[in-house]
């Protein structure tokens, strides 16, 4: 496991933190925060976290401070681990629920016509963020959340918003207390944050956290638009808030930390926008820019711009095919063989599998992991040995998670090395 990601259970740590006489984070039981506001009369809760079991843990924990009614849950944003505890907040309460009338960007939740492809989603998120590995030998952390929280109730507890939000901002009184809802689209473009003047208290949603933004996840995702992400860093700075509150991870406090942060995550985003389309105007193709563009250092070492949860590779090929699609521009590309001609064909190059495994063995030994995988794609690919090959993949795959930062490529090879294994056993049986 990476050193850094070691830290993170330290980090995580189940706690509620006070951010103002009447504020409260319930931070590190679940993926995501939530907050709650105290009124004179009842209570707002603000986004409700992935499972219904822990927004249990979490009430629970504010029923030790209050026990006044809950009147209204504001969800920041439409993404699952943000609004799947509604239910248990609600309760008997039927509290009024308030969201952005905007559409969300997560095709699982959105009511469509137009079916995408959900079981590729559903796969791919549960390898992204480990769903099913062991705590703590597998799994140790989400890269913003922990990895020991409660997964019963994923997505039971959902309700239909009562109040849709449209204007830009919006002034609003609720048990007494002064709020503005402000549209600030980001990681969503259904994003908007809760404003709470008389405290300068800032609950910003996914727009910050403490790690690189997730300019791109890798579960599948339509095109983040990066320049409005970067714009409204600069929107929740103008507010000039005392303490931020984010989505995920700890809350910032005081006002210049709250704007070092928010300048930093703003020139990062900033950069690799930059960068790209400069080596785009250059000829350069996908696949050179991802291994090319890095943020500076003096952002790269951050804290906050860690790549945790976000990839700065992974930002620079989505922001290349989200403004000018697949086609990376060099003619080769347009028409390419399949994966089973090209491989029986470098396979035959190479002089047969037989060479072909003795690279891999090579580079297995090495600590070569990307190439060995490559190779053996081309193994599986073309069909040959391919029992052999999955089962070398998977291997691979555990011991390429070992040295990962990103806490989403770190499942991925896991969760997938488990996948090919157990594909394997199926055949035997």
């Amino acid at each position: 496991m990476h050193p850094e990601l070691k830290a993170h259970p330290a980090y995580f740590k189940k706690e509620i933190v006070q951010l103002a006489d009447n504020v409260y984070q319930a931070f590190g039981f679940a993926a995501s925060n939530v907050y709650m506001i105290i009124g004179d009369d009842g209570l707002i809760i603000v986004d409700t976290t992935e499972t219904t079991a822990a927004a249990t843990n979490i009430l629970a924990e504010f029923r030790k401070i209050t026990t006044l009614p809950v009147k209204t849950i504001i969800l920041t944003h439409s993404h699952r681990d943000h609004v799947s505890g509604a239910s248990v907040f609600a309760g008997d309460d039927a509290p009024e629920i308030i969201t952005s009338d905007i559409s969300s960007e997560d095709p699982l939740l959105e009511d469509t016509s137009h079916p995408r492809a959900t079981k590729a989603m559903q796969a791919r998120t549960k390898r992204q963020f480990g769903i099913g590995l062991s705590y703590p030998d597998e799994i140790i952390g989400i890269g913003v959340g922990p990895g020991d929280r409660p997964l019963q109730g994923m997505g039971a507890g959902m309700l239909p918003p009562t109040r849709l939000i449209s204007a830009a901002r919006t002034s609003i009184t609720l048990a007494g207390v002064d709020l503005e809802l402000v549209m600030a689209p980001g990681e969503t473009p259904d994003h908007m944050v809760v404003w709470y003047p008389e405290k300068k208290v800032l609950i910003s949603g996914d727009n910050f956290y403490r790690s690189f933004p997730n300019l791109y996840a890798i579960r599948g995702t339509a095109y983040r638009e990066f320049d409005v992400w970067a714009d409204t860093m600069d929107l929740l700075m103008e507010f000039a808030p005392e303490v931020l509150g984010p989505g995920h991870t700890k809350a910032v406090f005081g006002a210049d930390a709250i704007r070092d942060v928010l300048t930093d995550y703003r020139d990062a985003i900033r950069h690799v926008v930059t960068e790209t389309r400069a080596g785009m105007d250059a000829g350069l193709t996908i696949d050179q820019l991802a291994h090319s563009v890095k943020l500076p250092p003096e952002l790269a070492e951050k804290p906050h711009l860690r790549e945790y949860y976000g990839s700065v590779a992974y930002a620079v090929r989505a922001y290349f095919v989200g403004t000018m699609g697949w086609f990376d521009g060099n003619p080769t590309s347009l028409c390419t063989l399949s994966p089973q001609d090209e491989a029986t064909r470098m396979i035959r190059l190479a002089g047969g599998a037989e060479a072909l495994w003795a690279e891999i063995e090579a580079a297995r030994s090495a600590g070569d992991h990307q190439w060995a995988l490559q190779l053996i794609d081309r193994l599986i690919h073309a069909d040959m040995d391919a029992d052999r090959a999955r089962a070398a993949k998977a291997a691979v795959l555990r011991d390429h998670a070992v040295g990962q930062i990103n806490c989403p490529t770190r499942h991925y090879y896991i969760q997938s090395a488990k996948e090919l294994e157990q594909q394997l056993d199926d055949g035997d049986s």
